[in-house]
């Protein structure tokens, strides 16, 4: 199963690394983004090292979702492809 990196978490003047938003392809409700809820993901970068982290949180009623990794994500991670281990 693969997601898109979305976006940050982030607030009005701040912004978390390490929490990411994600849109799960094949999901478009927030009961089926609940069911992801503690599945591990893996982001690989370009030049091949690997970001963990696990889905905690559905995000809004479209079935988006909230990761948290180990270390923060670089900005060039929005707009990737993140695989969602079973």
């Amino acid at each position: 199963m693969e997601a898109t990196v979305c976006n940050f978490r982030q607030g009005r003047h701040t912004q978390s690394n390490k929490h990411m938003i994600l849109a799960v392809s094949g999901v478009s409700s927030k009961e089926k983004a609940l069911k992801l809820v503690g599945r591990k993901v893996e982001w690989a970068s370009p030049s091949g090292k690997k970001l963990y982290g696990e889905i905690r949180a559905a995000h809004g009623c479209k079935g988006c979702v909230r990761a948290i990794f180990e270390h923060g994500l670089p900005g060039q991670a929005i707009g990737t492809k993140i695989k969602v281990v079973e």
